[in-house]
Parts: structure tokens; sequence; C-alpha cells
């Protein structure tokens, strides 16, 4: 599947505020959990301002979602329950979280085990040597 070409149909936040399903309009439909969005966050809490700046989020297994609201026609911000909320999600950065969840997911938990983190403990690491 070419995620450029698909789009989201609807965004519809699931009971207990700890997933997002999304519907595309190819007919499928991906459960999107509030803490894969948190810790993958396209913000610069987490990306930085060059790769070497890169940061991975421990302890966010539980984070809830208290609101989704639409930035223009191309993206969605998430509000989480943790005051996280300064991410633009772009539409296909959301596509592409959504469609290779699983392997997002296995990344992240490889980076948390590098830096001896936990999804449910907080803390936070660095993934690229700082200079």
């Amino acid at each position: 599947m070419d995620e450029g070409l698909v789009w989201p149909i609807e965004v519809r936040l699931r009971k207990g505020r700890r997933a997002v399903l999304l519907s595309l309009d190819d007919g499928s439909r991906h459960d999107v959990s509030a803490e894969l969005l948190r810790v993958m966050t396209p913000s610069a809490e987490r990306k930085g301002h060059s790769p070497a700046e890169e940061k991975v989020l421990g302890g966010k297994r539980d984070v809830a979602i208290r609101a989704i609201e639409p930035v223009g026609n191309y993206a969605l911000r998430f509000v989480f329950d943790d005051g996280h909320q300064t991410g633009l999600y772009t539409i296909p950065y959301l596509v592409d979280l959504a469609v290779h969840r699983d392997r997002h997911l296995s990344a992240y938990e490889a980076q948390l085990a590098g830096a001896g983190l936990s999804r449910d403990r907080p803390g936070e690491a660095y993934v690229g040597r700082r200079r």
C-alpha cells in the first residue's frame, strides 16, 4: 500500500481514550495506541533540532488522549493527559504510524532497551550521539 495515496475518512477516539481508530479511504481500519502516538510525537520535545538531539521517551504506556484537534486539512494535534500537545501529526505521518504500527512499536521498544528505559517507568534518553 502506498500511504501517500490513502487518506483518513474517520479518526475516532476509542473508549478509554488510550487509542484511536483510523479508517482509511482504501477500506482499511487501524487502531493506534495513545502510547505510540505520544512517543512518536513529531515535536521538538522528541525530535530535537538535529538527529543528535532525538530522544526516546519512557513511561508512556498508560497515557491517554484528551482531545484531537484538526490543523487545517493537513494535520492533527493530539492533546495528551500528560500535558503534551505540541506535535503536529501530518496526515502522511499519521497514516504511516497506523499502517506500520507494529514496526514502529518494535523499533521503539528496541530504543527503550538500548537506553535502559521502560514503557512503564518515566524517563528519557538521547537516541543519537550528542556532541
